[in-house]
């Protein structure tokens, strides 16, 4: 079973009322952000990536930059590619793609995915609105919202809402507002993630950061336009998920129901060798998908229901300060996270 998250003032259940999206920004604001704003300050140019005009270096090419950066020059006179590192605009926008399918609901009372997904993006967006950035946001699964546009204003189908990038607090609680409406009826069938991603691809004009936040539990076609997102954007995937959702516990007869497509299933989780079969498929599936996220070119920062919001948002900032360095491929939850760097396994400390 899943622990309750040690840090109790951000582990109290997310208001049900759309019309708390104020007290709950303002109790985030308070006992979180209050927090990290010292860190922020001085990691500043790291934690977001825009575009510049400013040359302010070369260093030698690496995998997954830019070819449009690529000095051609020096590249034919040292015999080596090399590319152009430029200052970073103190502005730039930042988009959030936000998977609000069945599966997200799942997860202990008041910690459930969809509730660590709110608090995070609440955050998250807060602290970038308050250095002057551009927030965005598209919302996949939704429901309602019907006749959404995208930052043009042609239909956007594949999503159910687009607020448009605004750099204003205001911004960030019509955000919260929606984040905290209850989830709409929808017709049984499974999640389709490409739709949010395709979406994002054609909407997202400007060199943004993109955050994916999602449990990446979705029918297949994703990978590829979360690898052309990546070509032309900053994206962070955020993957949510529950330690249940990996590993059974001994809890006898359990009726389970798949939220994506409301099949139901009894089980015996007495049975030792399920649980075994359980564990070794979970490994599998979650295998694949770093395996699929790393090929996207994408950071991965994964967040589990179980988990501190303030360490999450400190091994984001770790992430964004090493990303200056050789490509970071994941930062994992676990206390002692391990990070996947070029392919190789490595353990870093807390």
């Amino acid at each position: 079973m899943s622990k309750k998250p040690p840090e109790p003032a951000t582990g109290q259940p997310l208001p049900s009322v759309p019309g708390q999206a104020d007290r709950l920004l303002r109790h985030l604001e308070w006992h979180v952000i209050r927090r990290l704003d010292g860190l922020l300050q001085g990691d500043y140019g790291t934690l977001v990536r825009g575009s510049g005009l400013d040359l302010a270096d070369l260093r030698e090419y690496q995998p997954h930059d830019d070819v449009r950066h690529i000095d051609w020059n020096v590249t034919a006179r040292l015999n080596a590619p090399h590319v152009r590192v430029f200052t970073e605009d103190r502005e730039m926008s930042a988009w959030f793609l936000l998977d609000l399918s069945p599966s997200i609901h799942f997860g202990p009372q008041g910690h459930a995915k969809r509730d660590i997904l709110t608090r995070f993006v609440a955050v998250l967006a807060r602290l970038l609105t308050r250095h002057g950035n551009r927030v965005g946001a598209m919302l996949y699964g939704a429901g309602g919202a019907g006749g959404a546009k995208n930052a043009e204003g042609r239909s956007a189908r594949a999503v159910d809402a687009v607020l448009p990038p605004r750099n204003s607090r205001a911004q960030v609680l019509q955000l919260v507002h929606r984040l905290l409406q209850p989830a709409a009826e929808r017709a049984a069938g499974g999640t389709q993630l490409g739709l949010l991603l395709q979406a994002g691809l054609g909407g997202i004009r400007r060199r943004s950061t993109v955050f994916v936040v999602s449990d990446f539990i979705s029918a297949p076609g994703w990978e590829k336009p979360l690898a052309q997102l990546a070509q032309r954007h900053d994206v962070v995937a955020v993957r949510l998920f529950d330690p249940l959702e990996l590993e059974l516990p001994d809890l006898g007869l359990v009726l389970l129901r798949d939220a994506e497509t409301g099949e139901q299933l009894q089980v015996d989780t007495h049975d030792k060798a399920f649980r075994q079969r359980f564990a070794r498929l979970s490994a599998e599936r979650e295998a694949a998908l770093r395996t699929s996220l790393a090929a996207a070119g994408a950071d991965t920062l994964e967040l589990r229901t179980d988990d501190d919001l303030i360490d999450a948002l400190l091994r984001f900032m770790d992430l964004r300060q090493r990303r200056a360095g050789p490509r970071l491929r994941a930062v994992q939850s676990s206390p002692r996270p391990t990070t996947v760097l070029a392919g190789q396994t490595a353990q870093a400390t807390a």
